[in-house]
């Protein structure tokens, strides 16, 4: 068996400052997202958009899973999934959610925490209608979270509707589809710094009746 205690990764020295950072979170955000991109095309770093999103249940239980980002402004953070899956019906429950960014090979974290709301349903046509058309047909086969019997049902789902709407074919959005957009109350980004000694800034919104804007608080690491 590996000696878990021993494995450790050795960080670089290149720092994250308050005095340098911009005053809001997307701002930095997409400064570090363009950072990741490039690291992508370099080979670097894998799916630079995938990110564990956290949830609790009803009786306070959490679960994570890793979904895709697909759109981020100064509104808040957008994924898509099924509303049946077990995340959104967690959110129906309690929006509360948690978003981890894990760029492990740029030795950075990206963690938001804030609550999901729903996004406009023209906001999920439009976006269902940019996706591939195997993905549009996977989105209609798959009870996302539900048990099924084996494979053979997903694949003889998929077969049915394949046939339904061949390629080429307009493939209407699901209305058991569509997006979640994630209003932040705090982002952290984690710079991973010599000796354990990590830079941990995190962006925190200002309470309601108090300044407007973001705070900027550093975090012992």
């Amino acid at each position: 068996m590996a000696d878990l205690a021993a494995i450790r990764a050795h960080y670089g020295i290149d720092g994250l400052l308050e005095g340098e950072v911009p005053a809001t979170p997307v701002e930095l955000f997409a400064l570090w997202f363009d950072q990741a991109l490039a690291a992508a095309g370099a080979g670097l770093l894998h799916e630079p958009n995938a990110m564990v999103v956290s949830t609790v249940d009803t009786e306070g239980r959490p679960s994570s899973r890793t979904v895709l980002l697909k759109g981020y402004d100064e509104r808040g953070f957008v994924f898509f999934t099924n509303y049946d899956s077990q995340k959104a019906r967690e959110l129906a429950a309690n929006p509360n959610i948690a978003l981890l960014f894990p760029w492990h090979p740029m030795a950075r974290q990206v963690i938001v925490t804030g609550t999901a709301t729903r996004v406009a349903r023209e906001e999920t046509v439009a976006y269902f209608r940019s996706r591939p058309h195997g993905s549009q047909l996977g989105a209609w086969a798959s009870a996302q979270s539900s048990v099924i019997g084996a494979r053979e049902e997903l694949d003889r789902a998929y077969a049915d509707l394949a046939a339904r709407y061949p390629e080429g074919e307009q493939v209407p959005a699901p209305p058991h589809w569509g997006g979640f957009r994630v209003e932040p109350r705090s982002v952290e980004f984690w710079q991973g710094r010599a000796n354990r000694l990590h830079d941990r800034l995190r962006y925190a919104r200002a309470e309601a009746g108090a300044a407007t804007g973001w705070a900027v608080e550093r975090l012992s690491p």
